[in-house]
C-alpha cells in the first residue's frame, strides 16, 4: 500500500470515550459521538476518531461520512458503508434537507454586553426567546477563532430556552460517561434509539440554563459564535469568547453542545427517520469554582 492511502501516528493519545451506534444496515451506520472525538482524521488524530474506529469495528475501508460535527461537539453523525450511496446521503446534507436540533449549557442570562455587529430578533416579543440570530460569520485558514463582521448575512440560527425536565442533563461527570457506553444496535427497523436513564437537576442554582438551537445555515463554530455574540458563551467552551490553552489530554470539562436530534426522509425508500443522541448535557465538578470561565 502506498503512503497516499495510509498514514502512520506514532504515540497517538488515546480517547477514553467510546463511539456509540444509535442504528445500522446494510448502507448506513448512525453514531452517537462522544466529546473530544474527531470525526475524521485531521492533524494529530488518526486512529482516535470516529471513521477509523468504525472501520476497525466493521472491518470496512469503504465507509465515509456524511456529514461531520466538530471534535469539541457531541451527538448523531450519519456514516455510510454503501460506495453507490455516498453522494445521495451527502448532498441530502450540503443541500440542507435535515433538519438539524442541537442542546447546550449556557449561562441564565447574558455576562456581557451583546455584541452589535449582527441582527438579533425576538420571536414572540416580549419574551427575550425564542430568537433569531443572523450576522456575517468569518472563519479564516489557520486563525482558531471566526468572528462576526458587519457584511452581507450568511449565517442564521434560532434559539429557544429548553425546559430542565425535557432537556438531557446529567447530574454528574460519571453518568454522562456511562451513558456514553455503547448500546446494543437496534434492528434495521428501528430509526432512533432507546431512551438512556438520566438524572434532572434544577439549573437555576448554577447560574445555568439550557438552550435548544437550530442552525438554519452551516458555517464553521455557527453556534458558538451566535452564542457567544448573545453574551451567553457555551459552557466548557476554550475558544469563545477567548482561547484557553488546555492539554490534548484533559477531558475534565467537556463543551456542552449535542446535535441532539436529525431528522430527514431517507432518500432510498421515503421513510421519515428521527435520530437522537443520547449523550446528556452536564455540569461539571467543581462549576462554582470556575464560574468566571463563562
Amino acid at each position: 500500500m502506498s503512503s497516499g492511502h495510509h498514514r502512520w501516528v506514532v504515540d497517538e493519545p488515546a480517547i477514553p470515550f467510546d463511539v456509540g451506534i444509535l442504528y445500522e444496515d446494510a448502507d448506513i451506520i448512525v453514531v452517537d459521538k462522544p466529546h473530544f472525538l474527531p470525526t475524521t482524521p485531521r492533524g494529530m488524530w488518526y486512529r482516535q476518531t470516529a471513521l477509523m474506529r468504525l472501520r476497525s469495528m466493521y472491518h470496512d475501508d469503504a465507509i465515509t461520512p456524511a456529514h461531520r460535527l466538530d471534535r469539541a461537539t457531541a451527538g448523531v453523525v450519519v456514516f455510510v458503508r454503501n460506495p453507490a450511496l455516498r453522494g445521495t446521503f451527502q448532498m441530502l446534507f450540503q443541500n440542507r434537507q435535515v433538519h438539524k436540533t442541537y442542546e447546550c449549557l449556557a449561562p441564565l442570562a447574558p455576562v456581557r454586553e451583546r455584541r452589535s455587529v449582527g441582527i438579533t430578533e425576538p420571536l414572540a416579543p416580549p419574551r427575550a426567546f425564542p430568537l433569531r440570530r443572523r450576522s456575517h460569520i468569518t472563519k479564516l485558514r489557520g486563525v482558531i477563532q471566526a468572528f462576526e463582521e458587519p457584511e452581507a448575512i450568511n449565517a442564521c440560527t434560532l434559539v429557544d430556552i429548553a425546559d430542565d425536565q425535557t432537556a438531557q442533563i446529567a447530574q454528574t461527570v460519571l453518568t454522562a460517561q456511562s451513558a456514553q457506553s455503547v448500546p446494543t444496535a437496534p434492528t434495521a427497523q428501528s430509526t432512533t434509539s432507546a431512551p438512556s436513564a438520566h438524572l434532572v437537576m434544577p439549573l437555576a442554582p448554577w447560574g445555568l440554563r439550557a438552550y435548544h438551537l437550530e442552525p438554519l445555515t452551516g458555517k464553521t463554530h455557527q453556534l458558538r459564535v451566535h452564542m457567544n455574540a448573545l453574551g451567553l458563551p457555551i459552557l466548557g467552551d476554550d475558544i469563545y469568547p477567548r482561547l484557553m490553552d488546555r492539554p490534548y489530554d484533559d477531558f475534565s470539562m467537556p463543551l456542552q453542545l449535542v446535535a441532539r436530534e436529525l431528522r430527514f426522509i431517507d432518500p432510498r425508500d421515503g421513510t421519515p427517520r428521527v435520530f437522537r443522541s443520547q449523550v446528556p448535557l452536564e455540569v461539571p465538578t467543581g462549576w462554582s469554582a470556575l464560574r468566571s470561565l463563562a
